[in-house]
């Protein structure tokens, strides 16, 4: 999604993480508050290592009895990439929690901080990772017939598309200040990032001002469907089955879900027996190549999901037309139009580049709802 100044919400995230790594699947204020810093000292009950968030379950003395508290990290996949396993904090463990409280005034809390209390140590250092360098001289693979890969080029190894340019979808180069989630600093703004009809706006800044809340990608594990699944920070990998005239888009996000785009030349119309007509997550695409670039027009979904981060509205009369070209080795360019005329006033466009992640396994990650 489009370039975007870092909320001051980031900053709780750069505490905890060193700098902002876009890890998450949803805004940590959607939960919890950064206005509103807490310290809490006890004993750890239980480590729940899952996803999408662990939890670090602790008593905290209150008067004559403990009250039971939930701190909640990053994802397994984050907190393994920095040093830290399942037994890396303990039940039984005393420990010191800086962090932010949650919003409903609920028994929780964001850590930023933990300090094993008997000896000072301080643990939760994660580094976030950095794009892989981008390396001179690598034309963009082939196959034979001079088409270009989406995947590792021939005998290469195998790699994913990770590290977008930019996380949020917003129209052209429009310079909005929002956050990696898509959160606008300034509800005021929302009229800028998209031409959406007044139901649209209206309910795009609802969202807005419910800090994404009720996104149901975080709620229910909804998949990410339209454009949001590229960006997400666990990658996306394509398998092109040239045979059968067929790729196939695995998303490390998102549920371990994936997509087909059919270049087959067949309509948009469902299977016979299998789906039908009926409106999808990830909708029917339909592609082609021209030239260098694979343009897939995708229509068909249902109004089940968030196609952003964000939070953006749109309808069953949802139709992209994306655009993957790898303008070299190392960078897939990603540009999408949006034309939905039950949301919008005109079609609109946004675009933003992945980078080639080589000789390692795109990461996996299954929602689960251990969200107290």
């Amino acid at each position: 999604m489009k370039s975007a100044v870092a909320f001051p919400f980031a900053l709780v995230a750069v505490l905890l993480l060193g700098t902002v790594t876009g890890s998450a699947h949803h805004p940590i204020s959607a939960k919890f508050d950064d206005t509103k810093p807490q310290t809490l000292s006890g004993v750890v009950t239980l480590v729940d290592w899952r996803n999408p968030h662990v939890h670090i379950y602790m008593n905290v003395r209150s008067n004559n009895d403990a009250d039971n508290w939930a701190v909640e990290l990053e994802s397994p996949i984050d907190l393994q990439a920095g040093g830290w396993t399942r037994e890396s904090v303990r039940p039984g463990d005393p420990i010191t929690v800086t962090g932010i409280s949650a919003r409903n005034g609920s028994r929780q809390l964001w850590a930023t901080k933990i300090v094993m209390t008997g000896t000072g140590k301080q643990v939760l250092h994660i580094t976030p990772p950095s794009p892989p360098a981008l390396l001179a001289n690598r034309p963009t693979p082939r196959w034979p017939d001079r088409q270009p890969r989406l995947g590792p080029s021939a005998g290469g190894a195998q790699g994913y598309w990770a590290f977008p340019s930019s996380t949020v979808l917003a129209e052209g180069a429009a310079s909005i200040p929002m956050d990696q989630y898509g959160l606008l600093k300034n509800v005021a703004d929302a009229k800028r990032v998209a031409p959406m009809q007044p139901w649209a706006l209206a309910l795009y800044e609802y969202r807005q001002r419910r800090f994404l809340q009720d996104d149901p990608t975080f709620i229910n594990c909804k998949p990410p469907g339209g454009p949001r699944h590229s960006p997400l920070s666990y990658g996306v990998q394509f398998v092109e089955d040239r045979d059968r005239q067929r790729v196939f888009v695995l998303i490390g996000g998102g549920n371990n879900n994936y997509r087909i785009i059919y270049l087959d030349g067949r309509s948009h119309a469902g299977q016979v027996g299998g789906d039908d007509d009926n409106p999808l997550y990830y909708g029917r695409a339909v592609g082609k190549w021209e030239g260098d670039s694979l343009v897939v027009d995708t229509r068909g979904f249902n109004e089940d999901f968030w196609f952003t981060n964000g939070g953006l509205p749109h309808t069953e009369q949802l139709k992209l037309i994306e655009k993957f070209t790898r303008e070299t080795f190392d960078t897939l360019k990603y540009e999408v139009t949006v034309d939905d005329p039950g949301a919008y006033t005109r079609p609109w466009s946004s675009s933003w580049t992945l980078r080639w992640v080589t000789g390692q396994e795109m990461p996996r990650h299954l929602c689960q709802e251990n969200r107290p």
